[in-house]
């Protein structure tokens, strides 16, 4: 009964899958065609020289007929070249497209979803998903199933005309399918465990390259290099593992169909062996058997050998579609258009787990306002920005956004247009300065980053680089102070005049001078912004219009 009800519900899985599989291949159905009709035209090629060959052999005395059947194989082994080329050609365009594609629409769902929801996964996890897993189901939908569609089309042709020479061998040659049949059966299951644990120990693998070399300095400065050599071994050896069981699954699986193909060759070799003998075919004939024999044996070898395949796209599809079901971010209409924003927070409760954080807080900021939100670390200052910024939703009570005119929009994804924001840490990316301060606006002109760096403070430093705006920096701002890169970030917010402004930590890397420099630039924003600023110093408190402390999950305002 177990049994019956887990294949049930595989069989939904399946059915969700071929759903899934079926929208993501319409766009290419008609290259898919094209692709497989080349392959079938080659099919019906080759069993026409299958005939051509035996006519060679049989008028081999035979003068001009023998030299015009030879000229005619000729023709057409050139003509399958060419099909094999552009069917190659065509297969490699075909699957490139088709898996940028998938990943296209994988990174546009991360992207789009809720931010917690994202930060389940560790990134070396989504980049699996996102190249191997898409990669696989690439090379299946474009691959693997079109093949399987083939290979039954030549197995149903190669039998029809082994049948005109010889039944009895036509039939014995079928016989090996159930063989076939039953091994792919039997390893399907493991295999696709076995590829599921490939999947996830590749995962493990690069989550813990990729954690490594983006914090290089941690461990450079606790000596932990040969930890980490010998920590990347062991998940490599734990990879290893998974691929090798897999592999040796297969072996067995590929030895099994091929003894038994072999047998069904030795059994038409000596048939037609026999039959030669006795004078009832001729050598050509017996060629034709032989190529047949094989013919018909190849494609079922060929669709046994394509149920790993299936299980890996299975395996991979069922990744990906767990980040397909990821919720996109709730994306309300647009009702506040004024440039003076406001923030309302009433009876705000959030926890990442079942402890409280935020308990019952409720925090109104006005348009034009300057507040602080301060206290210890780790108490839920950079919680409740995220909250603000509609980055977490799973929280009780309500954030809005208000104007002058009364006009409120809860907060919600689209609700990031009035926020400009300038996260703790180094932020920066991979490229030049005026690629990352048009992060910010995207339209901005250069004048406009230049107004920008100077009330961050950051363009004499800027100007005197060796390209200025167009100097290209590594990622997270290597060959530039952490002090400067604080500053280019804090100009990719000026640049984007958002009418709130959230800081966090923003000056934690700038010595009191620049820091002084930074807040008056701030203070000369036209218009001016609603301003939220996270901070332990107290130097910034006194340009502050008002002082708001996080203690015991709860908020009061310092007078």
């Amino acid at each position: 009964m177990g049994k019956l009800k887990e294949a049930w519900k595989d069989r939904d899985n399946q059915y969700k899958y071929a759903k899934w599989l079926m929208k993501y291949s319409k766009p290419y159905m008609g290259r898919i065609t094209l692709m497989m009709a080349f392959s079938i035209i080659s099919t019906v090629v080759s069993l026409w020289m299958v005939q051509i060959s035996k006519n060679i052999i049989d008028n081999a005395t035979g003068g001009n007929k023998f030299v015009t059947l030879l000229i005619v194989y000729f023709c057409l082994m050139i003509a399958m070249q060419v099909v094999g080329i552009v069917s190659t050609l065509l297969s490699a365009i075909l699957s490139e497209k088709f898996s940028f594609g998938i990943r296209k629409q994988i990174y546009d769902k991360i992207i789009r979803s809720h931010w917690m929801d994202v930060k389940r996964y560790h990134t070396g996890d989504l980049m699996t998903r996102l190249t191997s897993d898409a990669g696989a189901i690439a090379d299946g939908i474009i691959g693997t199933i079109p093949n399987i569609i083939i290979l039954f089309v030549e197995l149903l042709m190669v039998f029809v005309t082994l049948f005109i020479y010889s039944p009895l061998l036509a039939v014995f040659a079928m016989l090996v399918a159930p063989v076939a049949a039953l091994v792919s059966f039997f390893l399907g299951k493991k295999l696709k465990k076995l590829q599921i644990k490939v999947q996830e120990s590749e995962s493990n693998y690069r989550s813990f390259l990729q954690e490594s070399l983006a914090n290089l300095l941690v461990v450079k400065s606790f000596a932990n290099e040969d930890y980490s050599v010998d920590r990347l071994t062991t998940l490599r050896e734990e990879r290893f593992k998974w691929v090798f069981k897999k592999t040796k699954m297969s072996i067995a699986s590929s030895t099994v169909m091929s003894m038994t193909f072999q047998l069904g060759y030795i059994v038409a070799f000596a048939y037609g062996a026999w039959q030669i003998s006795t004078g009832q075919i001729t050598y050509g004939t017996m060629t034709v058997f032989l190529t047949l024999v094989n013919r018909v044996q190849s494609p079922i070898i060929g669709l046994a050998q394509q149920i790993p395949r299936v299980v890996s796209v299975l395996a991979s599809a069922g990744r990906v579609i767990e980040l397909q079901n990821i919720p996109v971010e709730e994306r309300l209409p647009e009702v506040v258009t004024s440039d003076k924003i406001g923030v309302d927070i009433e009876n705000l409760t959030f926890g990442y787990t079942d402890e409280i954080v935020l308990d019952n807080v409720s925090l109104n900021i006005k348009p034009g306002e300057f507040v602080a939100i301060i206290g210890e670390s780790g108490i839920g200052k950079t919680t409740l920005l995220r909250i603000i910024m509609s980055f977490m939703g799973n929280y009780t009570g309500k954030v809005d956004f208000f104007d002058e005119n009364g006009l409120t929009d809860p907060a919600n994804a689209n609700t990031r247009r009035f926020i400009s924001y300038v996260p703790q840490g180094n932020t920066l990316f991979s490229g030049t300065v005026r690629e990352n301060i048009r992060m910010g606006k995207l339209d901005a002109t250069d004048e406009e980053m230049w107004d920008a760096l100077k009330l961050s403070a950051g363009y004499d430093f800027v100007k005197e680089l060796p390209n200025g705006l167009y100097t290209v920096i590594g990622e997270r701002g290597h060959g530039i102070s952490e002090g400067q890169a604080q500053r280019i970030a804090i100009a990719r917010a000026f640049v984007r005049k958002a009418p709130l402004l959230i800081l966090d930590e923003a000056t934690s890397a700038l010595d009191e001078n620049t820091e002084k420099e930074v807040i008056k630039g701030l203070q000369q924003l036209e218009p001016r912004p609603t301003c939220i600023v996270v901070t332990h110093r107290k130097s910034i408190l006194t340009y502050c219009d008002r002082e708001i402390k996080i203690e015991n999950k709860n908020m009061e305002e310092i007078q």
